[in-house]
């Protein structure tokens, strides 16, 4: 899945002559927490964030309290001066799972989308990405999700999807989990379906350990009943 199928295409950005508050009152009006900066031709050269502007306004200020001189200062400080130079980006033709990993890893709630002249035309934000993947997993849709342990070599998943199609239910999404402990695996199917009862009954009699999926642990696995 591209970026540039489930980034927002309509960019609010800024100028870095633009004040503080100019940034602050743009953010309020379309409910945006990030900022691309932009040069003449929408050439991408810094982000502001919600974070930077509560960091650059001292709270004295934002209660209309302070001294004067104070805020005359604070009211001219530029978007240039408070921004992120050269932030992190991502391009249209790069994955969801670029950009997840990405966000992830560098702690971005979002990341300005460029083309190869460093032009933005897009964003994508964890809101983007939340809503590209209920659309995949097909969470919108009524169903059950199961947890089944299996073993950690080839066919497993096969096995269960042959399985859970000859009782004629239908797949919303089906995800694999990585290594809790030596030689498992967790697979998840998102059935389209509130009745699950038989075919954990056939999963269990083919030697699958079904889990409560509601005890799941992203860290530790499927927390054990003491």
């Amino acid at each position: 899945m591209f970026i540039n199928k489930s980034m927002t295409r309509i960019v609010i950005t800024i100028g870095p002559e633009a004040t503080v508050l100019q940034a602050r009152a743009t953010m309020d009006k379309h409910h945006i927490r990030h900022l691309p900066v932009v040069k003449e031709d929408n050439i991408l050269i810094g982000i502001i964030t919600d974070r930077d502007i509560r960091s650059a306004l001292p709270s004295v200020f934002l209660t209309g309290m302070g001294d004067p001189k104070e805020r005359e200062q604070i009211s001219d400080l530029k978007v240039s001066e408070v921004m992120t130079q050269n932030p992190i980006t991502i391009t249209p033709m790069d994955t969801l799972e670029d950009a997840i990993l990405l966000m992830y890893k560098m702690r971005k709630g979002a990341l300005p989308v460029v083309d190869k002249e460093g032009k933005v035309t897009g964003i994508i934000s964890t809101r983007d990405l939340i809503r590209a993947f209920i659309n995949v997993l097909g969470l919108e849709e009524p169903g059950t999700l199961l947890c089944i342990e299996v073993e950690d070599k080839l066919g497993q998943m096969k096995r269960i999807v042959d399985a859970i199609t000859e009782e004629k239910i239908s797949f919303g999404s089906i995800l694999v989990a990585r290594r809790w402990k030596e030689g498992k695996r967790a697979i998840f199917p998102y059935l389209l379906t509130n009745n699950v009862v038989k075919v954990k009954k056939k999963l269990a009699g083919m030697g699958y350990k079904v889990l409560d999926p509601m005890k799941w642990s992203l860290d530790q696995g499927p927390k054990e009943e003491k």
